[in-house]
């Protein structure tokens, strides 16, 4: 671990400071901190690490974080978070509505690159297995947690895994297989 690496690693959790995942009472950095972990393993380079631990910052913290992003981390590592960021607060601290949101980052992501296909996938296979996990462990009301329910999350992330399928982005095939299994026990769960 380098000293940026240390340093975006405070920054996020300082970003991040008494949130929790949504529905647990899991604290939220430990998801930065996976999406870290996975950029790693597939070969992610340290810019792309640290721009996975920051990956949420403006979104969830607020967009007065770029400037800071950039004088620390460099115009990269800020291209790349704002290349994952599906929308921050406005004054009010509230955001376009989700539908909106949702298909505008899907339109984005079939152009954004192989540095945001890289952050942007391992958060979605992250958030994937996340949803994979509780929905084995609690059943099918983890979808109740989703502002979209069970049908607008399962399009979500079936169109998720196209456009990374597409890019030939290298977790496509986890994140593939990881929503297979998510369509499979949500349909389960309805039938």
């Amino acid at each position: 671990m380098t000293p940026r690496f240390t340093r975006a690693l405070a920054l996020a959790a300082r970003a991040h400071e008494g949130q929790v995942r949504k529905g647990t009472p899991i604290p939220y950095i430990t998801h930065p901190v996976a999406v870290a972990g996975l950029v790693a393993q597939y070969g992610g380079d340290e810019d792309q690490q640290i721009a996975a631990l920051l990956h949420d910052v403006l979104e969830d913290g607020g967009p007065q974080f770029a400037k800071e992003i950039e004088t620390e981390f460099g115009l990269r590592v800020l291209s790349i978070v704002e290349g994952c960021t599906d929308g921050t607060p406005d004054a009010a601290g509230e955001k376009a509505p989700w539908a909106d949101r949702k298909k505008a980052y899907l339109e984005h992501l079939a152009s954004a690159g192989e540095d945001v296909w890289m952050v942007s996938g391992c958060d979605k296979l992250s958030n994937a297995r996340a949803i994979l996990d509780d929905l084995v462990a609690i059943g099918p009301g983890v979808f109740e947690r989703f502002t979209a329910k069970r049908d607008g999350t399962l399009w979500y992330y079936q169109s998720l895994s196209k456009v990374f399928t597409d890019a030939e982005a290298p977790m496509c095939e986890e994140l593939a297989a990881t929503v297979s299994r998510i369509e499979a026990l949500a349909a389960d769960s309805v039938s």
